[in-house]
């Protein structure tokens, strides 16, 4: 088969290594693909959100199926355009990838199906949003309604606080249109979950839980990124609350957008967090989260290319998903400066990884064949083992083998999973 990935970062290395390791791929394209990805796959200078060069690619090269992996061309209706030019295309339409797109949709949709998840207001001029907060208790969180790369978000420790991120989305345009609108949310407490699922809209399959660390600095300190690193599986998600999870969430969800009708099929990724009161939705994505993509999918056993079609063609029930009984870990190596202003152009110097480590480049390209920095999160390096600790150290092993100017990586990716773990 001939298989076209949409997207150029670490999550789409991923997928694109895990893909290769199918009989049934031949050749794998990837649109933009990137200096890392270039090796595993030819890459088509074409932005992912330019969906009529990417139907046209689709059709020139004789596409057998297509993955959309990103939020942005989900959202633009990507996988909608494939269908419609007979490609088949894992991931959501544009109806259905609205559970991300719009914060506002996701959070009136938990609300009419009794999903749970925080209070909430929403606000659509900046006046009634600062006038509620004079009120409203603190810490609060305020997001953007639509896509902000991950960062739209803020939570806000004081009124100050909040009053200024009200400022920066609504009147200073900070997100563009995605600030248009927003939610000012209840700050809810407990260990964060991050579950990536299958879905055909009929049937789900939770993926192996994970946990991410967005804060830059180690000790959960700094600024928010996309993901400093993650590890899986996360020792707080017991069986017990699968089972909660499952039952109280995650069958809603897909048959509250089977009712609205916008039938859900892909990778459906919920963020819960653990509350005293049990699991609550903090947020959907559309789509494969990252870096929790570069710790789930070397786990998995099954193939991915088939489960993926399974999912496509509704078939999911009838389609085995198997994740080995190991641990990763994922360490992300980023620019000095991430996620402010950064150098780019840095020469990368890589040693030899160890048998049960994987390297996904997300931001650099190949200039005069070497691998040189071009963007704030540079590659991602996974461990896989059988205890978390095990997947620690060898990921951090294997980190010191990797250099480039004003590298940036985070000590203590996992250290919260292995306390938890002790309890």
């Amino acid at each position: 088969m001939k298989i076209m990935v949409v997207g150029g970062g670490g999550r789409e290395h991923a997928i694109i290594k895990n893909l290769r390791k199918s009989p049934k791929a031949e050749v794998i394209y990837a649109l933009p693909g990137n200096g890392g990805i270039a090796s595993d796959a030819e890459c088509a200078d074409i932005r992912a959100t330019d969906i009529e060069a990417v139907v046209d690619f689709a059709r020139a090269k004789a596409i057998d199926y297509a993955v959309v992996a990103p939020d942005d061309p989900l959202a633009m209706g990507c996988v909608d355009a494939l269908n419609e030019a007979g490609i088949r295309a894992f991931g959501p339409d544009k109806k259905a990838a609205e559970i991300e797109a719009s914060k506002i949709f996701s959070k009136n949709l938990m609300k009419k199906y009794g999903i749970p998840t925080a209070g909430y207001e929403v606000f659509g001029e900046s006046g009634a949003a600062l006038e509620y907060l004079k009120t409203s208790p603190v810490p609060v969180v305020i997001k953007a309604d639509g896509l902000a790369l991950g960062k739209g978000v803020v939570i806000a420790e004081t009124r100050e606080e909040a009053a200024e991120a009200v400022r920066s989305m609504m009147e200073e345009k900070k997100f563009g249109d995605s600030g248009n609108r927003i939610v000012i949310e209840e700050f809810l407490t407990g260990p964060e979950v991050s579950v990536l699922s299958f879905t055909d809209g009929k049937t789900l399959v939770p993926m192996v839980s994970s946990m991410d660390h967005k804060r830059a600095l180690d000790g959960d300190r700094g600024l928010n990124t996309g993901g400093m690193g993650a590890v899986a599986p996360n020792p707080y998600y017991t069986e017990e609350i699968a089972e909660r999870c499952m039952k109280e969430i995650f069958l809603p969800t897909i048959e509250a957008m089977k009712a609205e009708g916008r039938v859900f099929k892909g990778c459906l990724y919920f963020g819960l967090m653990l509350t005293e009161e049990g699991p609550k939705v903090i947020e959907y994505n559309c789509r494969f989260g990252d870096p929790e993509t570069q710790v789930v999918l070397p786990l998995l056993e099954s193939d991915l290319l088939e489960v993926m079609e399974a999912v496509t063609d509704g078939r999911l029930s009838e389609t085995e998903v198997k994740f080995a009984d190991k641990c990763a870990c994922c360490v992300v190596l980023a620019s000095g400066g991430y996620p402010g202003s950064y150098e780019k152009g840095c020469e990368i110097t890589m040693g030899q990884m160890d048998s049960n480590v994987e390297v996904f480049v997300a931001g650099a390209s190949l200039q005069d064949e070497m691998l040189k920095t071009s963007g704030g999160r540079v590659m991602g390096v996974t461990a896989v083992a059988d205890t978390l600790a095990e997947a620690i150290d060898s990921a951090y092993r294997n980190v010191k083998k990797i250099e480039f100017e004003k590298v940036h990586y985070r000590t203590d990716i996992g250290k919260r999973a292995l306390e938890a773990e002790r309890k």
